[in-house]
């Protein structure tokens, strides 16, 4: 017996537990199982699709021992077959920030393909500290589909008001043009209008996402469509998640390159989390920067030290989120001088 594979079955143990990776794209969840009885790795490829998630499952429970399952982050396509494990017998499912993912497998030196990450997946399910998911409520998972709903919309209007403009400017641009524009984004906001309404209602009907609501449009620079984008994104986290585990999440956290004396590249936000958590931080950090005496001190202190303003906006974006953490731990009100102590006595 090789080596590697007695480190594998000592792993594995008396509960000789399955591990199972699954890469999901939207089309198909590519599969790579360590089985009990030793190290070669088993692979199969399924529908991403109510039927393939039942394939899978029963592909998986043919050898009668508990499963467990690592998937990396990928939005709705990862959200389904998520739940799909959860709700069944004899699995545990943890799913991976697509950041850690990526670091696992650049760590095992691994090409970039389905299969590959497969792999990579299944060997983090055997070698690494297995957390399970928490699966949101459905209450939670309804608010965000809406929400992220509303942000299509909103830039599909947004679109819409940059044709205008653009027919508006040109002689070319016949009158039926500009008029139907008009009618399309009239009709968008209606819709917005509406959707809106109905996001705030399924806020009102549950007592712990009114009070996070609360507080939120209580913070400078956040209005009831940032707090409702912003709440959409948080509200079905792990409440044991750190705040340094919530900026991985929304890929706030900065990504360093250094390398000895002669690799110093400029450092900037890792990107691998939640794009709709970041964009619904945007326009509130932009406004905060400029009226809340706390935050603005921090973005100038910032500009004052050379930084970009892009830097220091995604800075203000950062701290925002420490902030929010904090009021939905304490249920506290939103207090500037106790982020920036420091600032306030200067």
């Amino acid at each position: 017996m090789s080596k590697g594979r007695r480190a594998v079955e000592e792993i594995l143990g008396s509960e000789a537990t399955v591990f199972c990776g699954v890469d999901v794209s939207a089309a198909t969840l590519s599969t790579a199982v360590f089985w009990e009885s030793g190290w070669e790795l088993e692979r199969r490829e399924f529908a991403n699709s109510a039927a393939g998630h039942l394939q899978l499952m029963g592909w998986l429970s043919k050898r009668r021992r508990p499963v467990r399952v690592t998937l990396e982050a990928t939005g709705i396509y990862s959200l389904d077959v998520a739940l799909a494990l959860d709700e069944a017998e004899g699995f545990g499912v943890q799913v991976l920030n697509p950041k850690k993912a990526s670091d696992f497998a650049r760590s095992l030196g691994r090409s970039k393909t389905d299969r590959a990450d497969a792999a990579a997946l299944a060997e983090y399910s055997l070698r690494m500290k297995f957390e399970p998911w928490r699966r949101p409520s459905r209450e939670v998972l309804e608010l965000r589909a809406l929400s992220r709903h509303l942000a299509t919309l909103t830039e599909e209007h947004t679109r819409q008001g940059n044709r205008l403009h653009a027919a508006e400017a040109s002689r070319t641009s016949p009158r039926c043009v500009r008029e139907d524009l008009k009618r399309t984004m009239a009709g968008i906001q209606r819709r917005l209008t509406r959707l809106r309404r109905e996001a705030r209602a399924m806020i009102e009907r549950e007592a712990e996402m009114k009070r996070k609501w609360l507080r939120l449009i209580a913070m400078p620079g956040i209005a009831e469509v940032s707090a409702v984008q912003i709440l959409a994104e948080l509200a079905g986290l792990d409440e044991q998640m750190t705040v340094r585990q919530w900026v991985a999440h929304s890929g706030l956290d900065p990504a360093h390159r250094t390398s000895g004396t002669s690799v110093r590249k400029p450092s900037h936000i890792s990107r691998h989390g939640n794009r709709y958590l970041r964009k619904a931080l945007y326009m509130p950090a932009l406004t905060a920067a400029r009226f809340d005496p706390h935050l603005k001190a921090f973005y100038e202190e910032l500009l004052m030290r050379h930084k970009t303003k892009l830097q220091a906006l995604t800075a203000v974006a950062r701290k925002m989120l420490h902030a929010i953490y904090g009021i939905f731990k304490t249920d506290t009100p939103y207090d500037g001088s106790k982020l920036f102590p420091q600032l306030l006595t200067a």
